[in-house]
């Protein structure tokens, strides 16, 4: 799966290069992102000096060097073992979380979305956007959010944090059409405990109850799932 999808994505990446000088993509950050990941590191022929590099959201309070944060995970997997043309990272350790999503956002106006790379969280949710806090009408592009009790378990489940008093309660996100609005999304999703959030995104109501369900509106977006996320399709 992570290596089909990641052939996909280096075809995008390729295909719009021979027509851009540059382009922009944006970054989930998650275990059931691993193999994308180390499938596109690995790949030798992308030009990753003509691309910048985004991630989509990332927890308010972790110090500047936590393993949990998105930006670090990121680090790990993808951005310090590239050459991207520039990384852009929101900042975990911002004393003002408006601020820092007013800088995000204009950074984000300034490099035009191409292309991103997503999951799908067990509650629904894509990026931090949770049920309760999605909005497909949103007219902010990036925001400061409360994370829900499924959400923060889950970064328990995925091994992240030790316990859920340890997850941070509150978080900055791309919202959802900051999101949806890129020409080309590419949403992995293995794993068993998001079985259910998939049936629900392919089946289900399009609604802010399971956020992950807009990307049925987009005609935009590749789906890609193992026998496991898939088992109740």
């Amino acid at each position: 799966m992570g290596e089909c999808s990641a052939k996909d994505i280096k075809d995008k990446i390729v295909e719009l290069l021979g027509t851009k000088s540059e382009i922009n993509m944006i970054f989930a950050a998650a275990p059931s992102q691993n193999d994308v990941l180390k499938a596109l590191v690995s790949d030798k022929d992308i030009e990753w000096n003509r691309v910048n590099a985004f991630h989509m959201d990332e927890y308010i309070g972790l110090d500047g060097d936590a393993p949990q944060g998105f930006g670090n995970f990121l680090k790990r997997s993808i951005f310090s073992l590239v050459p991207f043309k520039s990384v852009n990272l929101i900042d975990a350790t911002a004393v003002d979380a408006e601020k820092e999503a007013e800088r995000y956002s204009a950074l984000l106006q300034k490099y035009p979305t191409d292309i991103v790379v997503l999951g799908i969280g067990e509650n629904g949710h894509i990026a931090f956007n949770d049920p309760g806090v999605a909005d497909f009408n949103d007219e902010k592009v990036v925001k400061p959010v409360e994370l829900d009790q499924t959400c923060r378990q889950q970064q328990v489940n995925d091994g992240c944090f030790e316990s859920i008093d340890k997850v941070p309660k509150t978080a900055l996100t791309l919202t959802v059409p900051t999101l949806v609005k890129a020409p080309y999304l590419f949403c992995i999703v293995p794993a068993p405990t998001k079985a259910n959030a998939v049936y629900r995104t392919v089946n289900g109501e399009i609604s802010e109850d399971c956020p992950a369900s807009i990307l049925r509106r987009t005609g935009n977006c590749v789906l890609y799932l193992d026998d496991e996320s898939s088992k109740l399709l």
